[in-house]
C-alpha cells in the first residue's frame, strides 16, 4: 500500500485538508510524509511591486513564508505521530507542478496528495494548473482533495 506520500503544502484552507486526508492515510498504512513547498515564479511575479522594487527582499519573504508554512505543517504531521520531513523548493525554472512531479520520481513516493485549488486565485485557476497538471502527468496515484465549501 502508500509507504511514501507527498503532499504539496501552500498554507491554503484547501491545503491543510490535504494534510488532513493525507495524515489519515499515513496513519492507516504507517506511511511517512514529505512535505513541500514551491516558490515558483508565478509567486515571485505576484510578490513583485511596480516601480522596480529590489527583488532580494522579496525573495527572502516568500522563502520565510514558505519556511513557516513547513513548519507549521510538519507539526501537524508530528502531532499526530506521522514520520515526515519538509522541503523548500525556489524553483523559477519549474512550475508547481513540474516541482511536484519531480519530487514524486526522485522521493519514489507511492501517492501524491494535492488540493485542488491553493492560495493563488479562483476556484478553477488552481484545479486547472497545477493540480490538474500532476493529476493528467503523475506516474503514480493521485488523491485530490477539495477545498472547504465557501473558499475562494
Amino acid at each position: 500500500m502508500y509507504q511514501r506520500i507527498l503532499v504539496p503544502v501552500d498554507g491554503s484552507a484547501t491545503s491543510a485538508l490535504g494534510l488532513k486526508e493525507a495524515c489519515q492515510l499515513a496513519r492507516l498504512t504507517h506511511a511517512s510524509l514529505r512535505l513541500i513547498h514551491v516558490i515558483d515564479e508565478l509567486s515571485f511575479a505576484m510578490a513583485l511591486q511596480p516601480g522596480g522594487h529590489d527583488a532580494g527582499p522579496l525573495l527572502d519573504m516568500l522563502r520565510q513564508n514558505g519556511t513557516e508554512i513547513l513548519q507549521t505543517a510538519l507539526a501537524t504531521a508530528r502531532e499526530q505521530e506521522i514520520k515526515a520531513d519538509s522541503v523548500l523548493y525556489e524553483s523559477l525554472d519549474k512550475t508547481v507542478a513540474q516541482r511536484v512531479l519531480a519530487e514524486a520520481e526522485e522521493w519514489k513516493a507511492d501517492l501524491i496528495v494535492i488540493g485542488t485549488h491553493g492560495r493563488r486565485g479562483v476556484r478553477r485557476l488552481m484545479l486547472g494548473s497545477s493540480a490538474e497538471e500532476v493529476l493528467r502527468s503523475a506516474a503514480i496515484p493521485v488523491l485530490l482533495v477539495h477545498g472547504p465549501q465557501g473558499a475562494p
